[in-house]
Formats: structure tokens, C-alpha cells, sequence
């Protein structure tokens, strides 16, 4: 299967209403794009940012894409464009880098359209930095428009949300769903992405990889040779170590989810992998949930572990440890 680059259900009605700002000539001096990861906040953002540089942009709003703006944009060297990102080897945005930002404002565009700054996740600045990124707010200078992006609003201060023009980006119905997929060229197993993408288990481009449900039964199957205690945790970790991290480690938080809704006989249709009701319907029957709440704490603070200095095979197989000490006390 193989996923195009056509806008994912219901942009387009968030794309509407940005290009309303650029129509009636009232842009927000700060813009903050929320909503579930995978949505494509990024890319709105981008393409709103790249509207307001082009110099001639088309009648739908897109940029067209050839001008010397544009050009500029594609080679990643627009003096008026400023992505704000964790350095590569840090997890915030720091204060030396909303400082250059805010010097950088106190600049003309060097160009006849604006200046656009986008803040991607905004919520990771430090607090020295977003009590810096506020002051600037407080002081709006000419022409320049911030984009901020994030999937945790609530860690932004409200001093800073208060101030900004808000896009919430929701996911789209199932239907809408089913159609995209089709338009993509996906026939095959419609039932089960829609449900991982709407459990944000995976996001739209992870599309583009034909294994992906591969990999996540093969795991699933580890997985149950663990509670059944037919393998050792040391085997799958060594195993699921060159697998993607984030994945792995959703693929697990969405299983004992499912667990526990199993654990209190919610309707099937609310679990999200529902190619495996089953096997978990089955697993539930025999686990404690004092036990399975203490395992899914366990997931949840590794994936915030993710991207640390620590050892991912050493934490799958303190995962896979405990995991087979819940079953072992059926």
C-alpha cells in the first residue's frame, strides 16, 4: 500500500479557515495549532506560512510555488521564515533560541510580504524562554506572524494561549476515513487502521510502510508468548530492540488498554485493536487489574524515558519482566 501526499480528512476545513485570515486581511499576530499527533498541524502550518511568503500566491491561497519566495522555501534559505525546534541533541526549546527569534523581530522582513516564526512543539520551551517568547508577543512588531504548534496546550502558559488566535485540529469520522484510504490506493485492512489511527497508534505517513502490520502482529504474538510464559524476556527484547521505539511502545500501551476495557466488558467497538479482540478477550479473563493499571503506569513513564540516555533494550526487557510476572500469577 502507498499513501500519496493528498491533504489528510478534514484539513481542508481547517485550511479554509486560515486562508479566511489572508482573504479579509486579518492575520493573527500569533496562531496556535492544537490537536492529537499525526493530524498534520506541521504541514498546515507550513502551508499557511508559505502562502503569506509567496509573492504570488494562487486564488485557492496556495503558494504557487515558482516565485523567488518560494524558490527560497524549497531550497530552506528564506531569510523570513524561522523554524523553532529542539536542537538535535536536547528535548526544549531553550532561551538563546527565543532570543535570537525575538532579535531576529526587531528586524523589517527582508522582503515585502512577513515574517512567519513557527514554534513546533511550542509546549517544550523552557519557562525562561516562554517568559522571554511572551515578552515578544507584548510587543507585536511589524509584519511578523508566529505559528505555534503543539499536541499539550495545558503546558502552555495561559499567559501565552490567551494571546493567541486558536485552530483545533479534530480527526475525522470513521467514513471520512474509509474514503481517504481508498483515494490513497488501500484496500486491504481498512477496519484495522482506521481504528490505529483514530487510537493515534499510527500516524498517516507510517502508511507508506507496507510491514507495519507485520511488525505489529509479530510483536503481539511475542507478546502473548511472554504471558504464556513460553519465552523469555531477554529473547523478544534482544528481538524488538531494532524496532521503532515510539511504535513498539504504543503498539504495547494500546494493548493493555484494550486489556483493561476488555477487564470491564466494554462494547468491542471502543477497543482499537479490534483485529485481536480475541486473544485479549481471553487474556483479560485471567489478569488482576491492580496489576495491569501497575504495568500501563510502567509503559506510560518509559515512553517518557524515550530519547534519553538510556538503554531501549534494557527497558523493553524490564517491561517484558514485568509482564510476565503478572501473568505468572494466574
Amino acid at each position: 500500500m502507498s499513501v500519496s501526499h493528498s491533504v489528510f480528512p478534514s484539513q481542508q476545513k481547517n485550511w479554509d479557515s486560515l486562508y479566511s485570515y489572508i482573504k479579509q486581511k486579518r492575520l493573527p499576530q500569533a496562531l496556535l495549532i492544537t490537536g492529537t499527533s499525526g493530524l498534520g498541524k506541521h504541514t498546515l502550518a507550513n502551508r499557511f506560512a508559505y502562502s503569506l511568503l509567496c509573492a504570488n500566491p494562487q486564488d485557492n491561497g496556495e503558494c504557487c510555488g515558482v516565485c523567488n519566495s518560494c524558490l527560497l522555501i524549497k531550497a530552506d534559505t528564506h531569510p523570513d521564515l524561522n523554524q523553532i525546534k529542539p536542537d538535535d541533541d536536547k528535548k526544549s526549546i531553550s532561551i538563546n533560541q527565543i532570543r535570537q527569534l525575538v532579535t531576529d523581530t526587531y528586524l523589517k522582513p527582508q522582503f515585502d510580504t512577513h515574517r512567519v516564526a513557527i514554534i513546533n512543539p511550542a509546549d517544550v520551551m523552557t519557562g525562561q524562554a516562554a517568559n522571554a517568547f511572551l515578552k515578544c508577543l507584548e510587543e507585536p512588531t511589524e509584519r511578523t506572524i508566529f505559528i505555534l504548534i503543539t499536541d499539550k496546550p495545558n503546558k502552555l502558559p495561559a499567559t501565552i494561549i490567551s494571546r493567541c488566535q486558536k485552530l483545533s485540529i479534530t480527526f475525522p469520522e470513521k467514513p471520512m476515513l474509509y474514503d481517504w484510504l481508498k483515494a490513497q490506493g488501500i484496500d486491504d485492512n481498512q477496519e484495522t487502521l482506521v481504528n490505529l489511527l483514530k487510537g493515534s497508534i499510527v500516524k498517516p505517513q507510517q502508511l507508506t510502510n507496507h510491514d507495519l502490520l507485520k511488525q505489529r502482529t509479530d510483536c503481539f504474538n511475542d507478546w502473548l508468548t511472554i504471558a504464556k510464559q513460553t519465552n523469555h524476556p531477554a529473547i523478544i527484547s534482544e528481538k524488538w530492540q531494532k524496532l521503532p521505539e515510539i511504535e513498539l511502545i504504543n503498539w504495547l500501551i494500546s494493548w493493555v488498554v484494550d486489556l483493561i476495557k476488555c477487564t470491564y466488558q466494554i462494547n468491542r467497538e471502543q477497543l482499537c485493536n479490534q483485529d485481536l479482540i480475541k486473544p485479549l478477550q481471553e487474556l483479560s479473563q485471567q489478569l488482576d487489574l491492580k496489576h495491569l493499571y501497575k504495568w500501563y503506569d510502567l509503559l506510560i513513564i518509559s515512553r517518557q524515558r524515550l530519547g534519553t540516555q538510556i538503554n531501549f533494550q534494557i527497558m523493553i526487557e524490564e517491561i517484558l519482566v514485568q509482564w510476565q510476572q503478572i501473568n505468572g500469577r494466574i
